[in-house]
């Protein structure tokens, strides 16, 4: 696999340039994710730079010290192949040599992205692939949309920057023009209403959040707006608008920035929630987002927009909004999840395989409208349910998953659904009591235990 690029993060919307004041780490270096591997300054403010996944420093593009560095600069790239594990060493160059990865890892990877759905959740087998970054796939979604239709246009704070806020909207504005890739004032309330408007007269706006945190300044806008102009109007007016940012635990956000509205916006009649786990499930639903008739909001993940995958091409991309995903085939329990959470599951399955439990995940995809039926069948056949999340556990998902499998599968329950959650407290700054209030593997893996031995 190609090495990831680490990009120069944005202090803050208003910051433009930063310096690099050092490296914490050297090529040939084996970091996780969320080590601290660089620092950097802008005035006053300063920020930690996390390694958004497990690898190896594979080069260092940009020395420290450096000065006026660009958000959205590639300063160094990761390999995510395993490459330290196969022996890899850095070369005289400064770069790390990286061997190709396992033919039978690849094929694997291809058949899971390649396979398809039965019945109404059927998607088309894709023609052509390629390696993507969760972010690079949403971008990719949104150039295609918006040449595509014309009435599609982008708006929100920092997106007509070099690299968007966070990268998603790099080099629209030079393809598509100021007049549809609009920067906006910091009034999320404000924009909000104009693209709401802009939507009832016909137009298509896909509007960012720079977080969903900030969403909350527009939530009357959203709910009472957005949501419920097609039934006020009788089903006469459509507002066909796209709200999409980055959501959930973001590493040392804090309380104010680093929470998930899964719940509070999947409990709206009205509007469609998605949260895709993977850049192909996050390319194919931005894709049925815009064109769709309804307001739909996108949560992604901001821990995810380095996470890599193959994608497909134009209209094979499409994932249908309403669909659960099967993405690992099980007997003995039902693990259900959404966003960053899947990817907690499937580490989980890995570390109960050893153990004789052979555990089935279950992507949900969509928020709203639930895809029940999948999950309903999944526990049928392995007759126990963990549903794992990063949300707060009161009347989240999870709760509702819990409860329509109690009430409607409950004579093949051998056991009581069980929860795994993030902690019922605001989350934390420091570091390590941030890791203290998310689930982890083991907390999965324990529950999973209780609910089949215990």
């Amino acid at each position: 696999m190609t090495p990831i690029d680490i990009l120069m993060p944005a202090l803050s919307p208003t910051n433009g340039a930063a310096s690099l004041v050092k490296w914490l780490v050297k090529v040939g270096d084996a970091v996780r994710e969320g080590d601290v591997i660089a620092e950097v300054a802008a005035g006053s403010s300063t920020l930690e730079v996390e390694a958004a996944r497990d690898g190896v420093v594979a080069r260092v593009l940009v020395d420290a010290g450096a000065r006026d560095v660009k958000p959205g600069t590639p300063i160094a790239k990761l390999s995510v192949n395993g490459a330290q594990a196969l022996g890899a060493e850095p070369s005289s160059d400064g770069d790390l040599t990286i061997p190709p990865p396992e033919t039978d890892d690849t094929q694997r990877v291809v058949r899971l992205a390649a396979a398809v759905e039965s019945g109404d959740n059927a998607e088309p087998v894709a023609t052509a692939m390629a390696e993507r970054t969760m972010r690079e796939a949403l971008r990719e979604a949104l150039a295609e949309e918006m040449r595509r239709d014309e009435n599609v246009f982008l708006l929100g704070e920092g997106v007509a920057q070099p690299v968007g806020a966070f990268g998603v909207s790099a080099g629209l504005v030079e393809e598509f023009g100021a007049r549809r890739v609009v920067d906006t004032p910091i009034v999320e309330q404000g924009f909000a209403g104009l693209a709401i408007g802009a939507a009832m007269a016909g137009l298509k706006p896909v509007v960012e959040f720079m977080n969903w945190s900030f969403a909350m300044q527009a939530i009357d806008q959203i709910v009472n707006s957005a949501a419920k102009t097609r039934y006020r109007s009788g089903g006469r007016i459509d507002v066909p608008i796209v709200f999409r940012g980055p959501n959930g635990a973001a590493s040392r956000a804090a309380a104010q920035h680093s929470q998930c509205y899964a719940a509070w916006f999947a409990h709206v009649p009205g509007l469609k929630v998605v949260a895709p786990s993977t850049p192909a499930d996050a390319k194919g639903l931005l894709k049925a987002a815009v064109r769709d008739p309804g307001p739909v909001l996108v949560l992604e993940h901001e821990m995810l927009y380095e996470a890599a995958g193959l994608v497909a091409t134009g209209d094979d991309a499409l994932v249908v909004i309403g669909s659960a995903k099967v993405v690992r085939e099980g007997r003995d329990v039902t693990l259900v999840a959404f966003s960053r959470g899947v990817h907690l599951a499937l580490q989980a399955a890995d570390a109960l395989a050893a153990d004789g439990i052979v555990a089935e995940v279950v992507d949900l995809r969509t928020l709203r409208p639930l895809d029940i039926e999948t999950v309903l069948a999944s526990v049928r056949k392995t007759n126990r349910i963990v549903m794992v999340e990063e949300s707060w556990p009161v009347c989240s998902i999870g709760s509702e998953i819990c409860a329509q499998v109690a009430m409607r599968a409950f004579d093949h329950l051998d056991a009581p659904p069980a929860k795994v959650s993030g902690a019922d407290v605001p989350m934390p700054y420091a570091a390590k009591l941030e890791a203290l209030a998310l689930p982890g593997v083991a907390v999965v893996v324990a529950a999973v235990k209780e609910v089949c031995h215990g």
